[in-house]
């Protein structure tokens, strides 16, 4: 069965019962997880910026940090090996598939949705995204 579960993770409610639901199936297979942060590139931009784009990329940086944190702690607690992986990418499913390539896994579980809104018609579906281009099997969970 699967013995390497990639997770991405943005934090959101949905994204943390897709961390649990990823952290049981883990445990009950005997399998090691990897945390995935995506650090999106693309900044917004208005005419009243406050911060360099550098500093709101390190704030970005940090925020995807904490949410592997509390990964690493989650699946302590649950007796699952973990490590954890970000990058800075234009495209997160990019990121994605990459790391679950560059990291072996067999299975990526993750949520089915992150973005809303306008912002969800605009970008699309990173889910649907890795959906479409993974070779590697994905576990969607709703």
């Amino acid at each position: 069965m699967f013995k390497h579960i990639l997770v991405p993770t943005d934090g959101g409610p949905l994204s943390r019962k897709a961390v649990t639901a990823a952290l049981e199936l883990a445990r009950n297979l005997g399998a090691k997880v990897t945390a995935y942060a995506c650090v999106v590139e693309t900044l917004p931009m208005t005419e009243f910026a406050v911060d360099t784009p550098q500093v709101v990329l390190d704030q970005l940086h940090e925020e995807a940090v904490q949410h592997l944190r509390e990964f690493e702690e989650s699946a302590q607690k649950a007796g699952v090996a973990c490590e954890t992986a970000t990058s800075l990418e234009f495209s997160p499913y990019e990121g994605i598939i990459k790391t679950a390539d560059q990291k072996g896994c067999d299975l990526i579980l993750m949520a089915s949705h992150g973005r809303k809104g306008l912002v969800s018609l605009l970008l699309g579906s990173e889910t649907q995204k890795v959906l479409t281009h993974s070779s590697i099997p994905v576990l969607v969970y709703r």
